[in-house]
């Protein structure tokens, strides 16, 4: 597959660009506006833990996380898990990631829809990316299209979750932007920082949703080469 100039141009090349973007794109404007203190100073955790307080969720720790830009909301442990350089950072970037976690906290006690149905698609994803591409190629080599077309199938349903993944994103993004602005924890110019910070870090997003597309577009290309 590697050397199939089909998947190279199909798949690798257009991957390496969008990625390569997306992720300079992500590190230069997280960079700038970690250098950029907020007028209210707070840091990421004081931001996330106003946030729960104020929303009256008070189940749900705030705990800091090794790495960079490992920012998550766990449900199951219902843990906002901020990396260091947000947890005790008291910038525009940190201020902004912070509110954006909170924001899929928000998701998850309301039950927002596009949240539950990606939870529910997560089993079937981790299926699917490792049986979908061995079952194409098993299809391939054995001259079977149907069971190649089921491994089309299975793959499907990894794009169909970073599908999904998109709006609980820009979900989690449009609350944050008005949480900051409704609780005063950024103001004025400073909300322009937190729309970059988290519009940059959504691109990372449509990024892996573009590649899976691609690669599912590469194996269907695969087996029609076959008919």
């Amino acid at each position: 597959m590697f050397f199939d100039p089909i998947y190279i141009l199909v798949v690798a090349i257009p991957t390496a660009i969008l990625t390569f973007w997306a992720q300079n794109k992500v590190t230069g404007t997280y960079r700038k506006y970690s250098q950029v203190q907020s007028n209210m100073g707070m840091t990421g955790a004081q931001v996330a833990q106003t946030i729960l307080v104020k929303k009256g969720v008070r189940d749900v720790k705030v705990e800091p996380v090794a790495g960079e830009l490992t920012d998550h909301y766990d449900p199951r442990a219902r843990a906002v898990r901020l990396s260091e350089g947000i947890y005790r950072s008291g910038s525009l970037s940190a201020a902004a990631v912070a509110a954006h976690e909170c924001g899929h906290v928000l998701q998850d006690v309301e039950g927002y829809k596009f949240m539950n149905l990606r939870a529910v698609l997560v089993p079937v994803v981790n299926l699917g990316s490792r049986i979908g591409p061995m079952l194409i190629m098993a299809g391939l080599i054995l001259n079977i299209l149907n069971l190649a077309w089921l491994g089309v199938l299975f793959f499907a349903m990894v794009l169909l979750f970073h599908v999904v993944t998109l709006p609980v994103e820009f979900d989690a993004s449009r609350r944050a932007l008005r949480l900051v602005n409704e609780l005063g924890i950024l103001q004025g110019e400073e909300q322009k920082g937190a729309r970059a910070v988290l519009g940059a870090a959504a691109l990372t997003y449509v990024a892996t949703a573009f590649t899976a597309f691609l690669n599912l577009l590469y194996y269907i290309i695969l087996i029609n080469r076959r008919r």
